[in-house]
């Protein structure tokens, strides 16, 4: 095995005389081994690699949102647009299409629907991968539609200006730096997600390298000996090229030449590699609305208990995400079916919220100076008579 710290094969300088030495003849090499953070990118594929492809918090919270948000109902009036909504689609039925589509919101910050069209109106519908769409304008910048590129081949969907009518349905979150594409959690979540990965890799390295601590080299050699500049800098870089890094955590190492390893005990308990973690496990839930008790995170008291928290999770992500998608797809589809068309979501249906509504019909039937109707109107319903 080569010893990284052998003196080199020619004949080394005579070492320098420089102030007076250490008591009990030891020389501290003193070395700060630091470095730039290295951050993911905020691309798309990039974030989707390290948030949804090997974070578990990140992948549990984007599963959350998005097969709680398809399982809400979107009800349409009986005709041409509730029969599009209930047929089959291409990727399977329409709770899959949206549960992609919720999945794309909160990766991408943008997600996008296309409507399969017989003839001027949709008869189904699928959701895009959105790193594949880009924005098509004209001479003057002006939004004219959308193009969608895969397999070397390009669609171009382009806004009929005279009906309004585009086979493309794009939704956003709120991005203040872009006017036509949205910010995705994922990318607020991004240092949190590489600080939960990081540490994982940390504590993986220091596991194959049998949890050895770190620790500082202590040069022994004769009375008024120290290391020369040389010497010095080739050992710098021999810890940074060998001996750190997550992946080289905990590395024996082989000294000679008056060198002696001691150890300062910073092992991960001493640094806090746990609570660090879990900091940052919060940090992604934040970003992404999911209240931490959901995801089994210690140390969460904001809410008493786990049904607290669901109810919140679904009044403060769900409930919201749900009705911005329904008004969307209201205001795309008017000009296919007609400005009659009205999509709302089922609300009532949804199991988290059964005890608000039971407190709810309990508090208008003890109210006696209203009618049934009045009742009816109060609960979300409708009428189904008419005024006492």
């Amino acid at each position: 095995m080569k010893n990284p710290f052998a003196r080199p094969s020619k004949a080394a300088s005579p070492p320098a005389m420089k102030s007076a030495p250490p008591p009990y003849g030891q020389h501290l090499a003193a070395l700060q081994l630091t470095g730039d953070a290295r951050w993911t990118p905020s691309d798309f594929n990039a974030l989707s690699r390290e948030g949804y492809g090997r974070n578990p918090v990140a992948y549990r919270c984007i599963r959350m949102i998005s097969e709680a948000a398809a399982s809400v109902t979107i009800t349409a009036p009986e005709g041409p647009a509730a029969e599009m909504m209930r047929r089959s689609h291409t990727q399977g039925s329409l709770t899959e299409v949206l549960e992609s589509f919720y999945g794309y919101l909160q990766l991408s910050g943008n997600a996008y629907l296309e409507a399969v069209l017989d003839g001027e109106r949709p008869v189904m519908l699928r959701a895009l991968r959105p790193d594949r769409m880009s924005l098509l304008t004209d001479k003057a910048g002006r939004a004219m539609g959308w193009a969608h590129k895969t397999g070397g081949r390009t669609r171009s969907f382009r806004r009929d200006m005279a009906t309004n009518r585009c086979a493309i349905f794009h939704i956003r979150l709120f991005n203040p730096a872009d006017d036509c594409f949205g910010q995705p959690p994922m990318q607020a979540a991004a240092q949190a997600v590489d600080i939960h990965n990081q540490g994982g890799e940390w504590a993986k390295g220091l596991l194959d390298n049998s949890a050895r601590p770190s620790g500082a080299l202590i040069y022994q050699g004769r009375a008024g000996d120290q290391l020369t500049d040389d010497q010095f800098d080739r050992l710098k870089t021999e810890l940074e090229t060998n001996f750190t890094g997550a992946k080289r955590a905990g590395r024996p190492m082989v000294l000679e030449g008056g060198l002696d390893w001691k150890s300062m005990s910073l092992s991960p308990s001493d640094m806090d590699f746990i609570q660090t973690r879990r900091e940052a496990a919060r940090d992604i839930a934040l970003a992404f609305g999911v209240p931490p008790m959901l995801l089994g995170l210690p140390g969460d008291n904001t809410y008493a208990n786990y049904h607290e928290a669901n109810q919140a999770f679904w009044r403060q992500t769900i409930i919201p995400l749900v009705s911005k998608t329904a008004r969307g797809l209201q205001g795309w589809l008017r000009p296919f079916y007609g400005d009659a068309l009205t999509l709302t979501p089922d609300l009532e249906h949804i199991p988290a919220l059964s005890e608000e509504r039971a407190q709810l019909w309990a508090r208008l039937s003890a109210a006696s100076f209203i009618t049934d109707a009045e009742r009816r109107v109060l609960a979300g319903l409708e009428t189904g008579g008419r005024h006492e």
